[in-house]
């Protein structure tokens, strides 16, 4: 009932998750990524604890792939978890449990990974995978893209209702992390409207919490 990416900017290390779902809040149990670290979604029937495992894994000198390893030896019934992993040197892995939901596949490349269950067909990760591949610009709007060209291949097989994205940057909180918890309309839209707001205002939040002498006002009522 899923279908997501995790990402890396090869040029500026930054990491991302994108995600959505039929389920409610999707990005709320799914979505992980640290900074300097790696990027993970943890999905199907999922289990939030595996997604900062991996990271831990990660962060203490793992792959991606011997994290995911090392995940599968310690995750309680794995057979029905997806995780997908990026790390800092951009390699992917993935783990799909056998008793994944419905039509369930991935597809991966360098800097790239992506899943889904309950799948309308089983090219859709790998559409995903092709649409960040061939997208230009900020991670972000590549990340967009890639859900774009997902839903655009199928899907999930019933309607996705919950979306998410999550960037992580050079700071230990994320730089942008961006839902729509539930909708009758498309959820990745709104999660693309909401960054087309958020986008040019990114780096003035970063600042606000670095150093707030500094930032920029964006002239709101009693911000002078």
């Amino acid at each position: 009932m899923t279908f997501s990416l995790v990402a890396r900017c090869a040029d500026t290390g930054m990491f991302g998750v994108a995600i959505s779902s039929s389920s409610p809040a999707v990005a709320a149990r799914c979505s992980y990524a640290r900074a300097g670290v790696g990027a993970v979604a943890s999905q199907n029937v999922t289990d939030p604890t595996l997604g900062p495992l991996a990271l831990d894994l990660m962060a203490g000198g793992m792959s991606a792939a011997e994290a995911l390893a090392e995940v599968q030896k310690r995750g309680k019934f794995i057979e029905y978890r997806q995780v997908l992993a990026v790390d800092s040197s951009g390699d992917t892995a993935i783990h799909s449990g056998p008793n994944s939901l419905g039509i369930w596949t991935q597809a991966q490349g360098r800097d790239v990974a992506s899943g889904g269950n309950l799948l309308d067909n089983d090219g859709v990760p790998a559409a995903i995978v092709a649409g960040f591949e061939t997208a230009q610009g900020h991670l972000g709007d590549r990340l967009i893209a890639a859900m774009r060209a997902g839903l655009a291949a199928g899907g999930e097989a019933g309607p996705v209702h919950s979306a998410g994205m999550m960037l992580v940057d050079k700071v230990p909180w994320p730089v942008a992390d961006l839902r729509c918890d539930w909708t009758e309309d498309c959820p990745i839209e709104a999660v693309a409207t909401a960054w087309e707001v958020y986008k040019p205002q990114l780096d003035a939040y970063v600042q606000r919490a670095l150093d707030p002498r500094e930032a920029p006002s964006y002239g709101v009522p009693g911000d002078e």
